[in-house]
């Protein structure tokens, strides 16, 4: 059983899940039908990925009671606003034929929008069309933009965090407000042929791959591997049998080199 962590409203959110950024449709139903037959009970998409109405497919093919399973998905650049939020919601909703969404996420910090935008996920979560409500890409000043207008705190803020871009500031802000980070691209799209990774999955009987993921489960942070092939699905959630040490920990994250490989959220064509 994959562990899970409880978020600042008091629901359960699973430490792991199914990333699906780039999977087509078809092919994402097949992958989460796949997944939560092999024990992933959360599933991370967004309107923008064109994969919603998949991943509904999968839950449902997967005979697995909707309530064990956690559904996020977020509200795109363009659709941002108050109004148009919540019409991207329902659409978000009709997509993936589901009452009610685990985690409503703004995906990108859009200027002059994210607040309003916050305001409509507010409203969603008022009616409890939504679990739980939070943001993705956002920086400390972000955060603070909304926090300053709102008596709601995200539960989550899902960011790109891996060894060579741990955002230390940003995770030390999150923690001390009780926002959970969640890390997209956690392996460093394949960027994995670092040495003190492979001497460290050596000692382990584990890949670098897997090493990563545990360091994120223990510098408490979700993450979320995008892949499409089985193999790499039990790969990636057997990460709960050993653990790392301090010192190793350590290593992993002094290799820090604040390289992104995707956006830099204050320097992104919105």
């Amino acid at each position: 059983m994959i562990p899970t962590v409880k978020l600042n409203n008091g629901i359960e959110m699973p430490v792991l899940g199914l990333g699906v950024w780039k999977v087509p449709d078809d092919v994402a139903e097949r992958t989460v039908a796949e997944a939560i037959d092999k024990g992933y009970r959360a599933i991370d998409t967004a309107a923008v990925y064109g994969n919603e109405a998949g991943v509904g497919r999968g839950i449902a093919k997967s005979g697995v009671d909707r309530d064990k399973i956690f559904v996020t998905t977020k509200i795109w650049n363009s659709e941002q606003g108050y109004e148009k939020t919540l019409a991207a919601f329902d659409e978000s909703r009709r997509k993936l034929d589901l009452d009610v969404i685990d985690l409503l996420l703004i995906h990108w910090p859009v200027k002059q929008k994210y607040v309003d935008t916050w305001r409509a996920l507010e409203e969603i979560y008022s009616k409890g069309q939504v679990r739980a409500i939070g943001v993705s890409n956002f920086q400390t000043h972000h955060l603070d933009d909304i926090t300053a207008v709102s008596s709601l705190v995200p539960v989550v803020n899902q960011v790109e965090y891996h060894p060579l871009l741990t955002q230390e500031p940003l995770r030390a802000y999150c923690e001390q407000r009780s926002i959970v980070l969640t890390a997209w691209s956690p392996l460093m799209q394949g960027n994995l042929d670092i040495d003190v990774l492979k001497e460290i999955a050596a000692k382990h009987g584990k890949s670098p791959a897997q090493v990563v993921l545990r360091w994120d489960i223990q510098n408490g942070v979700i993450t979320i591997p995008k892949t499409t092939t089985p193999a790499r699905l039990i790969e990636n959630s057997q990460i709960f049998d050993f653990e790392l040490s301090a010192e190793e920990m350590a290593q992993i994250s002094a290799l820090n080199q604040n390289r992104r490989f995707g956006s830099d959220p204050d320097n992104f064509n919105f």
